[in-house]
């Protein structure tokens, strides 16, 4: 098995979503996208690790049952010293809503909020760094995050501060997209999407995942239980759909371009 390596600060490395059904939420990803799991810490309840050839992609846990909190998954960023990161959060007009807390002898983690209020974790790795590298282009892997917001500029300002990104543009001159760069290499994107961000949702984190067909996996979400809510369309990134599970966590399909 391929061991992860440990991220530069700022770099997504981990993806994990809590759910109020954690048994009917492995039989919809480990359908739709041939997951496997295995436990994860017991410091975090109820929780398991989705794998994927044997390798860890991805965490699923239950909602604790007295919080109606609507599932989402949650793109975690890397840091070197969580504490530090959840003080230049706050600093910088962000949230901490949970930690920072150890996760066992696997890392510390941070759960926050971004000025906008898209929520997203931070992750000090110790004996866990996070996703293992799999071959490019494999289904049923994440492949990236991006933030939908009202507008970037702002926001931006806020990542670059806690996280070092070195922003650069990301998209034809008209339109709101930026790519958040570490040590000169695109990791995640800024989208600013005015007035058609989503009112139930507000700003927030996608996770990308990757499928060999955007349509045949779109139909399957249906089958599964799941929503299409953008249907598979052509554009720069590939081929995506945007899509909910049983439980309303959204999350984009993509067969990536030059696939």
């Amino acid at each position: 098995m391929t061991e992860a390596a440990r991220r530069e600060p700022g770099t997504p490395c981990w993806v994990s979503l809590m759910v109020r059904g954690l048994d009917a939420t492995k039989d919809f990803y480990g359908e739709l996208f041939g997951w496997e799991f295995q436990p994860g810490p017991p410091q975090l309840g109820p929780y398991v690790r989705a794998l994927l050839d044997g390798r860890e992609v991805a965490g699923i846990g239950r909602l604790p049952t007295d919080r109606g909190l609507p599932g989402a998954w949650t793109a975690y960023l890397a840091s070197d010293d969580a504490d530090r990161t959840a003080e230049s959060v706050r600093c910088g007009g962000g949230t901490v809503a949970v930690g920072p807390l150890d996760a066992g002898d696997a890392g510390r983690l941070v759960i926050c909020s971004d000025p906008s209020g898209a929520v997203f974790g931070v992750w000090q790795a110790a004996a866990f760094p996070g996703t293992a590298p799999v071959a490019e282009g494999t289904p049923g892997a994440p492949v990236w995050n991006e933030l939908l917001t009202h507008e970037s500029e702002s926001v931006v300002k806020f990542y670059r501060t806690v996280f070092g990104h070195e922003p650069e543009p990301a998209a034809p001159a008209g339109q709101d997209r930026v790519a958040l760069l570490v040590g000169g290499r695109p990791v995640a994107s800024v989208r600013g999407v005015g007035t058609d961000l989503p009112r139930d949702r507000g700003a927030h984190w996608m996770t990308w995942f990757e499928v060999a067909d955007p349509d045949a996996a779109a139909r399957r979400v249906e089958e599964l239980g799941g929503r299409v809510l953008r249907a598979p369309r052509d554009g720069a990134e590939g081929r995506t759909a945007t899509v909910a599970d049983p439980e309303g966590a959204v999350f984009t399909i993509v067969r990536s371009a030059g696939r």
